[in-house]
C-alpha cells in the first residue's frame, strides 16, 4: 500500500489485532482448535462466541483478539 492509503486507514496504534474466522461451523470450530493446539491462541477465551455471518448466508465467524 501506498502512503496515502496509509492515510485514509481509520487505525490507532493502541488497538489490538483481529483474525476473523468465518466458514461453516464445522471449519470454524476446527480452525479454532487448530489454532489452540498451536499455541497461536494462548485461551480459547481469546475467541469470540461463534455467530452467524451477518455478511454471508449459512456461514459462521468468530474472532481472535490478541
Amino acid at each position: 500500500m501506498s502512503s496515502e492509503f496509509n492515510e485514509l486507514l481509520p487505525v490507532t496504534s493502541d488497538e489490538r489485532v483481529q483474525v476473523w474466522i468465518i466458514g461453516t461451523r464445522d471449519q470454524v470450530i476446527h480452525l479454532m482448535n487448530e489454532i489452540y493446539v498451536r499455541k497461536v491462541a494462548t485461551d480459547r477465551v481469546q475467541f469470540t462466541p461463534i455467530i452467524p455471518a451477518p455478511f454471508a448466508t449459512g456461514k459462521y465467524m468468530t474472532v481472535l483478539v490478541r
